[in-house]
């Protein structure tokens, strides 16, 4: 036969007022203490801020990216670097 838990000293009710109790005793946070307008406002500009972030990052890869394909062109078109990086087992090519 299975055995019943035992319930210790707190019941349902005591559960509930601890609960609050314990809410209580944390101090007030930033968000407690602001205007919900205020905080919105303040979301708003954290998003604004967030894509402003993400678009300059995303410019500036585009930027490196045009960057190291117009190095690879020019790198391309020189016969001194393509002489120097080639292979030269000839015997692949015949």
């Amino acid at each position: 036969m299975a055995k019943a838990k035992k319930k210790g000293p707190a019941s349902g009710r005591n559960d509930r007022t601890n609960a609050a109790e314990r809410a209580e005793d944390k101090p007030a946070t930033l968000k407690d203490l602001l205007r919900p307008e205020m905080l919105e406002k303040l979301k708003a500009a954290s998003d604004e801020m967030k894509s402003a972030e993400a678009t300059r990052r995303e410019e500036e890869r585009k930027r490196a990216e045009e960057a190291r394909l117009a190095e690879q062109k020019r790198l391309e078109n020189d016969f001194g670097h393509l002489l120097e990086n080639s292979k030269l087992d000839w015997r692949k090519h015949k």
